[in-house]
């Protein structure tokens, strides 16, 4: 059982990374925050699930133990897969995944993708009283704070240039949304 993951970031692409230990390249799949905060050539450490099928061996890799706590919780939901947990856990930052389950939101976890209302349903009424959050705690950080925005195209075109979920949602708070996403980008550079 691989349990944690220490090496440099090998490459990056789509939604896997590849970390090198000890001349072994590792393919992980990481949600989109983590992928936006992992930078190809820099060293890093991450907590390793592993899921073992007749036909594959998948690795999914994650920056926090908080983010594979809950990943694991997800699984424990019928009908929730690991990849389906993984798309949920990057539909925004972990805080904000959180808060939406903690607070019955719905909508919010049926926006990632292959997430029904009834899957979504199922997470909120099995996970509610278990991520660790009650309604109002944390409620002003989780309002201010930026998020990933899977629709976002200059986000992600930020994230893929190597900012952070963070970074990238601070970088265009102030840019206007109706321009394209290639001039967002270019703004949000120059600033």
């Amino acid at each position: 059982m691989i349990a944690t993951l220490e090496g440099v970031v090998a490459q990056k692409s789509g939604d896997v990374v590849v970390v090198e230990c000890s001349g072994i390249g590792y393919g992980l799949l990481v949600s989109f925050e983590d992928h936006g905060v992992l930078k190809t050539g820099e060293k890093t450490k991450l907590y390793i699930y592993e899921h073992i099928r007749e036909n594959a061996h998948d690795l999914f890799g994650f920056s926090k133990m908080e983010a594979k706590i809950l990943f694991e919780q997800l699984l424990s939901v019928n009908g929730v897969g690991p990849k389906m947990a993984l798309a949920i856990l990057s539909i925004a930052s972990l805080q904000h995944v959180r808060q939406a389950i903690a607070s019955g939101d719905t909508k919010f976890i049926s926006q990632a993708v292959g997430v029904g209302k009834r899957v979504a349903e199922r997470v909120v009424v099995d996970l509610k009283d278990k991520v660790g959050l009650t309604v109002s705690e944390d409620a002003t950080g989780f309002l201010t704070s930026p998020a990933a925005n899977p629709d976002d195209e200059a986000q992600q075109g930020l994230v893929a240039l190597g900012y952070s979920v963070q970074d990238a949602a601070e970088a265009l708070k102030n840019i206007d949304t109706k321009l394209s996403p290639a001039e967002r980008i270019k703004q949000a550079l120059k600033n």
